[in-house]
């Protein structure tokens, strides 16, 4: 198998819409994602892909996917945050006719319909907790009972999973089964965010200002050394998708690439008063959420709760 490359030469002359478009760097970090990644693509082990949101983890993904045995195959992605509660295992392991009211013909569910290829577990700390030792067996056993069969069907499929959640808080909190933990972690490759790789903001810069010139048809934007600066000092709480969308957003506007005001120079650490205890919870998640924009789920991760925690301290907060 041809050894993976992920610098941006390797990927300039891709069409804008392949997944390999952001997938660029020199960072020594993302090097070492991608040297981790080679050898997970070669052995088609399970792969849990972790990191902040908007850090391409289902372009890592397409990428393990494409790079592998299994490129001829189907890739199906699902948003396991996006199930409906009620049809959630209907639709990943599928049901017969008449399982349930409405099923009028079998469904074969992501799974089955992932036969052969590649099956993405997006936001996977999201499935249900009911639904995880299903999974489990599937990674054990490479079985799927569908909803209204007593019988187990076969399936032969790669899971690569993704999650902007802590696991292992979530397993401590009871949230998250242990086993299908560790069954998924065989390889955790996690995505650094763009604080972490300061170094490439130049180059990603000029990969997606030239990427939507061409899309647009208008002359490519070049930074300034001060523009530079201030896209290097930027937090980035949206990491590579919100830099590619504030630089598309230059070029349907027509105007230069601005930096959400907000956030400027925000500071990732909190800084709180030493005070009473009830305003020092409401000091922390108000300085959470205006660190990450209002973003809860940034929020919650910033104050190391779970988003449901932090919607009950908002609930309490507006109480008192």
């Amino acid at each position: 198998m041809a050894s993976i490359n992920f610098s941006l030469e390797s990927v300039a002359s891709l069409p804008p819409d392949d997944p390999a478009s952001l997938i660029i760097g020199q960072d020594s970090t993302a090097n070492e994602v991608a040297h981790h990644a080679e050898r997970a693509a070669q052995v088609e082990c399970t792969v849990l892909l972790t990191g902040e949101t908007g850090t391409g983890k289902e372009v890592w993904a397409r990428m393990l996917h494409r790079l592998g045995p299994r490129m001829q195959k189907p890739f199906v992605p699902v948003n396991c945050a996006a199930l409906t509660a009620t049809l959630a295992e209907s639709q990943l392991f599928g049901h017969e006719r008449g399982a349930f009211t409405g099923a009028a013909g079998e469904s074969l569910g992501v799974f089955r319909a992932g036969h052969g290829g590649v099956v993405f577990l997006d936001e996977v700390g999201d499935m249900p907790l009911e639904l995880q030792p299903k999974l489990l067996r599937v990674l054990q056993e490479g079985e799927v009972t569908p909803v209204g069969s007593a019988q187990p069907v076969y399936v032969d499929v790669q899971v690569i999973a993704a999650t902007n959640r802590n696991l292992l808080l979530d397993v401590e909190e009871g949230r998250f089964r242990e086993d299908l933990y560790y069954r998924l972690n065989m390889v955790d490759l996690r995505m650094p965010s763009l604080r972490e790789r300061v170094q490439d903001i130049p180059r990603f810069i000029e990969f997606f200002a030239q990427k939507f010139a061409a899309r647009y048809e208008q002359p490519c934007w070049k930074p300034d050394a001060e523009k530079l600066r201030q896209f290097s000092e930027y937090s980035w709480p949206g990491n590579i998708r919100q830099l590619s969308l504030v630089i598309e957003q230059s070029y349907v506007l027509q105007c230069e690439p601005v930096l959400p005001g907000s956030s400027d120079q925000t500071p990732r650490v909190l800084n709180l008063p030493f005070t009473n205890l009830v305003r020092l919870r409401a000091a922390a998640v108000n300085q959470a959420l205006q660190t990450t924009g209002g973003h809860k789920g940034q929020a919650a991760e910033l104050l190391g709760v779970h988003p449901n925690t932090l919607t009950r301290l908002l609930s309490q907060m507006s109480d008192d």
